[in-house]
């Protein structure tokens, strides 16, 4: 794992750095592989990325996006992570509807809803082997709790490790979430994190040692890069 952090003085000038490193990880992976995939986390945090990356004359046939988490509510919903991402981003741009591979939230059961985002996944990886396929970037976000994803403390999610989507819980109410281990095989991990309540929580997942079940963000350790983009706020006490 090759891990970077960068503190950033303020969410303006968090949200250009992240610009820039998802724009510099589209264009190596469409030079190499003639498409990107992209997966988006929800919250407030990433929203005015979002609205960046629309105004960008991008080769939108050639960008699929995937969400790491989401509620499970309908896509019309207030709170849908998919109904933000369509109105900062994607339907301001020309991109494919085939591209847009949002999470199944209307079936009669979570777990139905989880097999299905898993197997679209896999069809468009081509991917049935033990080999976990790897997203060109996975975009998360942290709790002050410390989760990431719908990946809470202390829930049955964080011991899934042989799926690549699975049920998340946050106060009893469904989230679908990929696992740590699908996240982990992604080429490019970016968290963005803002704020000074996320203070404690960080200092938790960068200490040498802390249980990873009491601060999920600590499972993330990707086989490619990790960047923590942080806003002053949240990494006052992580600048040396």
């Amino acid at each position: 794992m090759n891990k970077t952090v960068e503190v950033l003085p303020d969410q303006p000038a968090l949200v250009a750095r992240a610009l820039e490193l998802i724009l510099s990880k589209l264009e190596t992976a469409i030079e190499q592989r003639g498409q990107f995939s992209i997966a988006l986390s929800g919250g407030s945090t990433p929203k005015p990325l979002y609205e960046a990356i629309a105004n960008q004359k991008l080769p939108w046939d050639k960008i699929h996006i995937f969400w790491g988490d989401e509620r499970y509510v309908p896509p019309d919903h207030p709170d849908s992570n998919e109904l933000m991402t369509r109105r900062a981003w994607l339907d301001r741009v020309d991109i494919p509807a085939a591209n847009i591979h949002a999470v199944p939230t209307l079936e009669a059961n979570p777990e139905v809803a989880a097999a299905k985002y898993e197997q679209q996944l896999k069809e468009f990886f081509n991917s049935s082997g033990i080999e976990f396929p790897s997203l060109d970037v996975v975009l998360l976000g942290m709790g002050d709790d410390a989760h990431t994803a719908s990946l809470f403390p202390h829930t049955e999610a964080l011991k899934v490790r042989d799926r690549l989507v699975t049920v998340g819980n946050k106060d009893g109410n469904p989230r679908i979430s990929f696992t740590y281990p699908f996240i982990n095989a992604a080429n490019t991990v970016i968290f963005l994190v803002a704020g000074a309540n996320k203070r404690p929580a960080l200092a938790q997942v960068f200490a040498p040692v802390a249980d990873d079940f009491t601060y999920p963000s600590r499972l993330i350790r990707p086989q490619g890069e990790l960047w923590w983009l942080l806003d002053a706020a949240a990494g006052l006490e992580l600048q040396h």
